[in-house]
Order: structure tokens, then sequence, then C-alpha cells
């Protein structure tokens, strides 16, 4: 028995949908690519006097966890409004479930998660990531900022006919 099997065991998968793993990988590449420009486009190399591969190396871990901590408050937040007994008219719980582009009520509620998964990704970054990388506020604020409105999850937006025609 290999230790990996130990810390994840192949018949852990079936828990584990393929497609989140898509999903990690996907988030992993884009905050990446991300990551790399708005540390060229501010100029932290230079700022910091530290190579770009050594910038990313102490961050990209910090940034992809901390998006995904970020879009779970997003998540958490929809789920909240869909399944709790608030006494939400059931068309905007319909909508927000399956196209939110159907009602007014329902574009707004996802979109106030997506801005609050936003904020989250910003303040964890600023405060945690790049706070002791990047001393000066301005560069740390738009290098927050600019993660937050790229990796923010846009993709809360997309209507579930998309990926399940019958609904």
């Amino acid at each position: 028995m290999k230790a990996r099997n130990i810390i994840f065991p192949i018949w852990f998968l079936w828990l584990l949908p393929p497609v989140i793993i898509l999903v990690v990988v996907g988030n992993f590449l884009l905050d990446s690519l991300v990551l790399v420009a708005v540390y060229t486009l501010a100029g932290v190399p230079r700022i910091t006097n530290q190579s770009l591969k050594t910038l990313y190396k102490s961050s990209i871990l910090k940034v992809v966890l901390f998006g995904f901590v970020a879009d779970l408050v997003g998540v958490i937040t929809l789920l909240a409004v869909t399944g709790l007994p608030l006494s939400i008219p059931p068309s905007l719980v319909s909508a927000v479930n399956l196209n939110p582009f159907t009602n007014v009520g329902a574009f707004l509620t996802v979109l106030g998660a997506i801005i609050l998964s936003a904020l989250c990704i910003y303040a964890l970054n600023y405060f945690f990531t790049f706070k002791r990388i990047v001393a000066e506020k301005v560069t740390r604020t738009k290098l927050s900022a600019t993660l937050a409105v790229i990796t923010a999850p846009w993709t809360f937006l997309l209507p579930t006919s998309w990926f399940y025609p019958g609904m």
C-alpha cells in the first residue's frame, strides 16, 4: 500500500466528482495567469527586488485557497437564500437556481453573492497574501482589487439549463 492511498484513497473519487478536479485545475490556471499579469503590470518585481518566479511561488497557493474560500462564501449565501425558509417567492428561488437572467431579483441576488465573494477575495489577499510581499498599500490594493474583480465567481450567473437542458 502506497502512502498516497492513505492520504487520498482512490475510492474517494466517487465522493469527489471529476468535474471538481477540472474546476480546481481551471481556477489554478486562471489565478496563475491573473497573478503573473498583475505582478508584471504593477511592477511588483521591481518594487520588491524579487523575481517574478519567487513572488509567484510565495503567493499562488494562498491566492487559490482564498479564492475557493471566497467562492464558498458566495455559494453558502445562495444556498441560504434558496434553501432556508425565508418567505422568498418561489419564482425568485427558481430563477436563482436555474437562470438568474429571467428575474431581476434573482439576478441581483446572484450578483450580490458574486460581489460578496469578490470582497472576500480582496480582503483575504490584501491582508494575508500580499501583506508581507508588498508593503506599499496602493500597489497592494491594486493587486487585490484586480484579482477580486477578475477571479470573482462570475460562473454563478450561468444558467443551469445550459448544462442540464431538461431543466
